[in-house]
């Protein structure tokens, strides 16, 4: 029997697509890596009986990255990024080891099978998981074939077995088209925010923004806003005046009518042609026309189509747009999100995907309509060959979805009925008068056939006034003539539906790339959303772009970039040399890098008008070690202490608040102490703004805190305050929080793991002895007597956090409110149950962990 392995990019995903192989006959159980599943069945496979485990990954398994040393920014030139520094695929989430999971599952498979998403990123991630599981699957035979990919475009019954009885092979061109944009993306990007940003950041205090990054579609995704701030703000409102006539057809009716003239823009003028037309007391009819005309129904749904109205109409930004589309997507309502394609195909079954809505009270009645009359053929559109257009592919209703989820889907499935239903058919009819020697126009319309404006009553005709039945050479009195004097008016900032549209127009990413550009020039604080879902250009973002201008156009244009996207696609499509491409664009990025550079003075003059140097921002805190006098904290993003009279700035961890730590000094350099706290339901913990930025000791690293500093005698160091190892993650300690009392707490100094303990005690201090069981340190307790939990009215006691029965019921595990990249676990060095690697106060080595402790701490505490 053989052994087939099949592998999904989303968990969810891959359990719809087994339960509907598996006709739900099968069993599941939780991977290794417990984020993933793997459900199981028997079946059939080319003609043999076959044993199936389909599993998932998370997305990418692997990311790019430079290798170790060329990731400090501190130590590597910018400009060695584009050719010098190498690069390696590491794992895209290491705590998911997701390469051990699949080689786990591979192993001993005969075959395997494909089912990642149907578009280039998805035929990368194919590699990805092949690169990981084919050494561990069992060697074919010479002929017989191993690799296997699945396309779909839905998650239906019939979607997903006719991929499975179509299967064929994993794109190599594609997924070399997305190894290349990785690549460009990295070094491209890495070399111009690196550089940047210690530029500026060393120069201003006020940025407010904690990286000034740059990217070859990002950059220009901001130009496009800034390009619509200056045309606003270059505007120069013009005055001009427009003639208005009423008449009155009927006695207690009147008709406003519009200049054929428009407008004018000289006042004299103008003047003159009411004086002309008052002289007239009737107007005269010329001439009528009836023209009957077609508002003709939407295209297909494509995904920029869906970001736009999504933007637009529903108020969502185009990110969580995406994301709700993708969760439809993967709990089969709608069709894959991701596509370029706006005809369906022939074979489209449009009467089935139509019945399934008849039920739905909001549509029932248009839909059975349509399928009694027979339904309309879809207007053709543009087949980019990826997927078909975006439809429901099931009933649903708005309790089942809820909230953004059922308006997405609402849309989406109206969207769908309206392509198939019949034009909006009006009849216009247009009367042109004369008052004197001007000409007057008046335009009316009647619906004749709602068609599709039915299902979507957003787009019908606009109610307007009935016109009254009237013959060529009728005269109807004047009723009144003015003059209104008017101003032109700037244009609005761009909205996000505008802004999604300038990118497709000039080719500035991909459909599932649009999104996440405009996500980032928002959350770098380049732009800001104003109501109505309007991009507002921020200082930083104009100097910006008018910097990049000013030194070199063509890095923020959308020109280049869109030739760069031409050569990826010809990647894609196996019509171009992966190396060549990358080599050339790299070489030109390159020179305009090394002149970028050269020409910063150009951007810096911009910045001086618009920021304030270090030196004049930022409050007193704490004292330099090397001149004594006070550092000033500079809350702006990147938060950071700056010494003028030195001219040194050293940054602080983020996303918290820092104050001066009872000024207490660094043993080591005599800078004064600073604790960063995230909140009263988060951590704390003191720093040295010196050892922070520098690490003392061999094991130390950057942004390393006291609660990891190996001082063996430093009362604020992990030596000192560590207690246990944590019970969470691998590499982390719990430090006791000297500064939480009384709500005494220690923290893990590696993850977001919280422990409070010993709540209303006078004094908690870590003893330099250790507990016989676990090997964790062990606290002295003095608690107040009229608040002692003790028995017997004891005050004090010394036992240990985990194994002592006194402190049993007095320790609660929580986790911090806040969350931030310095504190993911799972990412240091191992340091052992004690408090820290080397010797302790005492002179004895830390003991080892007993190999049963961790499960028996995680146990106690959950």
């Amino acid at each position: 029997m053989k052994t087939v392995l099949m592998v999904a990019e989303k968990p969810s995903l891959a359990q719809s697509i087994a339960k509907i192989l598996s006709r739900g006959n099968m069993s599941s159980r939780k991977g290794l890596n417990g984020a993933c599943s793997v459900h199981e069945y028997t079946g059939s496979f080319g003609g043999q009986s076959a044993h199936f485990k389909m599993t998932s990954v998370c997305g990418h398994v692997m990311t790019l990255d430079f290798i170790g040393k060329y990731n400090s920014w501190d130590k590597v030139d910018p400009a060695e990024l584009f050719s010098k520094a190498p690069t390696e695929k590491k794992e895209a989430n290491p705590k998911l080891t997701m390469v051990k999971f699949l080689q786990v599952e591979g192993r001993g498979c005969d075959c395997i099978v494909l089912w990642l998403d149907c578009d280039k990123e998805g035929e990368n991630i194919c590699f990805e998981v092949l690169d990981a599981v084919l050494p561990v699957m069992n060697k074919p035979r010479s002929t017989e074939r191993m690799i296997y990919r699945a396309k779909f475009s839905s998650i239906t019954d019939t979607d997903i077995c006719n991929a499975m009885n179509h299967l064929g092979e994993p794109n190599r061109n594609e997924a070399l088209s997305v190894d290349a944009r990785q690549e460009l993306d990295l070094r491209i990007g890495c070399a111009f925010t690196r550089f940047q940003t210690k530029y500026f950041q060393g120069k201003y205090g006020n940025l407010d923004s904690s990286l000034i990054s740059f990217g070859p579609c990002q950059t220009p995704t901001l130009g496009f806003c800034v390009e619509r701030h200056d045309k606003i703000q270059s505007f120069k409102p013009e005055t001009y005046w427009v003639l208005q006539a009423k008449v009155n057809p009927e006695k207690e009716s009147s008709l406003t009518l519009d200049w054929d003239r428009v407008r004018v823009f000289d006042r004299e003028i103008a003047q003159m042609f009411l004086n002309i037309t008052k002289m007239a007391k009737e107007a005269k009819v010329e001439s009528v026309s009836k023209k009957e005309k077609v508002k003709q129904r939407p295209l297909a749904l494509n995904t920029v189509e869906m970001l736009r109205v999504a933007s637009a109409a529903l108020g969502m930004g185009p990110q969580h747009a995406m994301q709700i589309a993708e969760r439809l997507y993967t709990q089969g309502y709608i069709s894959y999100p991701r596509t370029e394609t706006t005809h369906y195909p022939e074979n489209f079954d449009l009467k089935g995907c139509l019945r399934q809505q008849a039920n739905n009270p909001y549509w029932a009645e248009t839909v059975k309509a349509l399928l009694s009359e027979g339904i309309n053929r879809p207007r053709k559109g543009h087949d980019a060959g990826d997927h078909p257009p975006i439809t429901p592919m099931r009933a649903a209703t708005e309790a089942e979805l809820g909230g953004d989820g059922w308006r997405l889907y609402e849309y989406i499935t109206r969207h769908f009925i309206a392509t198939v239903s019949a034009d909006c058919k009006y009849l216009q009819t247009t009367i042109s008068f004369s008052i004197g020697p001007e000409r007057f126009t008046c335009v009316g319309k009647v619906v004749t056939s709602p068609g599709f404006t039915e299902i979507m009553p957003w787009h019908s005709i606009p109610l307007e006034e009935s016109l009254p039945h009237c013959e060529k050479g009728n005269l109807f009195p004047v009723g009144e003539i003015k003059l209104l004097e008017k101003q032109t008016s700037p244009p609005d900032y761009l909205t996000e539906a505008e802004l999604i549209t300038l990118m497709e127009k000039h080719g500035i990413g991909t459909d599932a790339s649009i999104p996440v550009h405009i996500n980032n020039i928002c959350q770098r604080n380049y732009v800001t959303v104003e109501s109505g879902r309007r991009l507002k250009p921020t200082n930083l973002g104009i100097v910006l772009v008018h910097g990049y201008y000013k030194i070199d156009a063509e890095l923020v244009l959308p020109t280049i970039r869109s030739a760069v996207e031409k050569q990826l696609n010809l990647i894609a499509l196996g019509k171009a040399n992966y190396h060549q491409v990358l080599e050339h664009t790299l070489d030109i990025f390159k020179r305009k890098f090394h002149y970028f550079v050269d020409s910063i003075a150009g951007m810096d003059e911009l910045m001086e008008v618009s920021f304030s140097p270090l030196a004049a921002t930022g409050k007193p805190l704490s004292r330099c070690g090397k001149c004594h006098r006070f550092m000033k904290y500079i809350q702006a993003k990147p938060s950071r202490l700056h010494c003028s009279h030195c001219d040194d700035t050293y940054s602080l961890p983020q996303n918290g608040t820092i104050k001066l730590y009872k000024e207490l000094r660094c043993p080591l350099d005599d800078f004064e102490l600073v604790l960063w706290s995230s909140g009263s339901r988060g951590k704390s913990y003191p720093l040295c703004p010196y050892c922070y930025n520098h690490p003392p000791f061999r094991d130390m690293k950057k942004g390393m805190g006291c609660n990891e500093c190996t001082h063996p005698t430093c009362q604020h160091s992990l030596s000192m305050l560590g207690i246990g190892q944590c019970v969470e993650c691998e590499n982390g300690v719990l430090v006791l929080d000297s500064t939480s009392g009384p709500k005494w707490k220690m923290a893990c100094n590696k993850c977001n793991v919280i422990v409070h303990f010993f709540e209303n005690a006078h004094k908690v201090r870590v003893s330099p002895e250790t507990c016989d069981l676990c090997d964790a340190a062990l606290v002295d307790v003095d608690f107040n007597k009229a608040k002692s939990p003790l028995p017997g009215d004891e005050t004090q006691h010394s036992g240990c956090v985990f194994c002592d029965p006194v402190f049993q019921d007095l320790v609660e595990l929580k986790h911090a409110a806040m969350r931030h990249p310095m504190h993911r676990g799972g990412q240091g060095r191992r340091q052992g149950r004690g408090r820290g690697k080397g010797r302790r106060p005492g002179g004895r080595l830390n003991p080892k962990k007993p190999k049963d402790k961790m499960a028996a701490l995680a146990a106690y505490f959950v």
